[in-house]
């Protein structure tokens, strides 16, 4: 085992953020994150700070609480809140890359044109992973909506493994 630690300070690790306000985190994140953590050695989910002001939006403090306990048993996944920028919070991270999930066209061209700034500010990239089908219209504004109106929403919000 020491040997194995040695061996990997020696080279780098590769480190990717997920980030967003996670307003509720769902079942399409979830995809997302799993998706994501073969391509890398650290995978660290950002969580956008107090400093954004949503309707009814939990506190950054609960909503971190909640995602890090989906994966307390997966040693390669954080769970931070992240003020500012998402670059500025990749470089304190040592993150190579941001990692997005696109459901539409329209997220798509969104978030193409984040990457493009995010990538002359800093150099980090973005991969882009497309909502698998089965989760491609659920969004955290929609269970938001479904949750005001009384429904049950579990189905849409992952499950400790």
């Amino acid at each position: 085992m020491r040997d194995m630690i040695c061996e990997m300070k020696n080279e780098a690790i590769r480190t990717g953020i997920f980030v967003g306000s996670f307003n509720p985190f769902t079942v399409g994140h979830d995809s997302i994150v799993r998706r994501a953590l073969p391509l890398f050695d650290r995978l660290v989910i950002g969580v956008v700070g107090d400093q954004v002001h949503k309707p009814d939006m939990p506190s950054a403090e609960e909503r971190v609480k909640v995602i890090a306990e989906l994966y307390q048993d997966e040693p390669a996944i954080e769970v931070k809140p992240y003020y500012g920028l998402a670059v500025d919070f990749a470089r304190a991270e040592n993150a190579h890359f941001i990692v997005k999930g696109v459901r539409s066209v329209k997220e798509f061209e969104y978030e193409r044109e984040q990457a493009d700034i995010n990538r002359s500010l800093s150099g980090i990239d973005t991969i882009l992973l497309y909502a698998e089908q089965q989760y491609s219209s659920i969004s955290s504004s929609m269970v938001r909506e479904l949750q005001h109106f009384g429904v049950d929403v579990s189905a849409f919000l992952p499950k400790r493994k």
